[in-house]
């Protein structure tokens, strides 16, 4: 069993797709049939099932599929580690985050970071908290960037960063540059507005699912694929939003968007930085989340650690 063969499934896993696989890993169709099929002889185990012109996962396959993403990422992992352990300021950091803590904190930290450490390298990689606790739980990543983690002890939060969540609308009229502004709103002014939502796994999402059920209403909604596309047309009054007050601040700010409270509104929230629980993170991980809990990031304030 090689690393190829391992790499192979993966991508074949992930894509559903010969052809796909290939494009992925630069290599050609024959290719990848031939490392997947070297790999279910060695395992005496049917990994994908033909239908068709296509193909399928099969039930052992799936299986196979977490351990060997787990297992490429430890292998990864043991390299970072060693190569780190002498001199953890010029080792390499894998870094997940969720959509609005990597396109709006992340830089600023890794800015900083990079300014005290100029020979670390950081590889991120940024998407919804579903692939982003996915990317942690199999190892493909050192730390990850978001809001609170699913319970079940697989995951601890070694610092947080409080923020709040606020709902946003385009400005009214004779809204003053410069000045940041907000108005109080009933439920009912909310329910006859568009709601403007990220894509199902979005934490985002789910935080402004659960707040139209605590107020009880059924808006309609919109679902757009980026934060950068709600903000946008929250801008031009395609409706409204939730969104991390991290998110839309500057806007509040220039007076191009306003804030819009009710009861329950700002809710406070934290972000967390995640590791794996029991487990200490590679030297030069250890390196970036000591210089966040040392408060040397410039905007980032991190509290003491907690379980989960």
């Amino acid at each position: 069993m090689t690393n190829t063969q391992l790499r192979t499934f993966v991508e074949v896993a992930a894509t559903g797709s010969i052809r796909e696989a290939a494009e992925r890993l630069v290599v050609t169709p024959p290719a990848v049939s031939a490392a997947l099929s070297a790999l279910q002889r060695e395992l005496g185990v049917a990994l994908v099932v033909r239908e068709g012109r296509g193909l399928r996962i099969s039930p052992a396959g799936e299986v196979f599929a977490g351990y060997a993403r787990q297992l490429l990422g430890l292998m990864e992992e043991a390299k970072l580690a060693a190569a780190g352990h002498v001199h953890p300021e010029r080792g390499r950091v894998r870094l997940a985050a969720v959509n609005t803590v990597g396109e709006y904190l992340v830089p600023g930290v890794l800015a900083d970071f990079r300014a005290r450490y100029p020979e670390a390298e950081v590889a991120l990689e940024v998407g919804n908290r579903a692939h982003v606790w996915d990317l942690l739980a199999h190892r493909q990543v050192d730390l990850a960037m978001g809001g609170r983690p699913p319970s079940g002890g697989r995951l601890v939060t070694l610092a947080t960063r409080p923020t709040a969540l606020v709902v946003v609308a385009a400005s009214g009229a004779g809204q003053l540059k410069g000045k940041k502004r907000w108005r109080e709103v009933s439920a009912v002014e909310l329910e006859k507005q568009v709601w403007l939502l990220r894509e199902p796994g979005s934490g985002t999402r789910a935080a402004t699912e659960e707040f139209l059920a605590e107020l009880g209403i059924e808006p309609r909604s919109l679902t757009l694929g980026s934060n950068g596309s709600i903000r946008e047309s929250v801008q031009v009054g395609l409706g409204v939003t939730l969104a991390a007050l991290d998110s839309v601040e500057r806007r509040l700010a220039r007076g191009t968007l306003e804030e819009w409270r009710c009861p329950g509104l700002p809710r406070e929230r934290s972000w967390h930085v995640i590791g794996r629980a029991g487990e200490e993170p590679p030297a030069t991980a250890r390196l970036l989340l000591q210089h966040l809990i040392a408060k040397e990031a410039s905007s980032w304030f991190f509290e003491a650690p907690t379980q989960l």
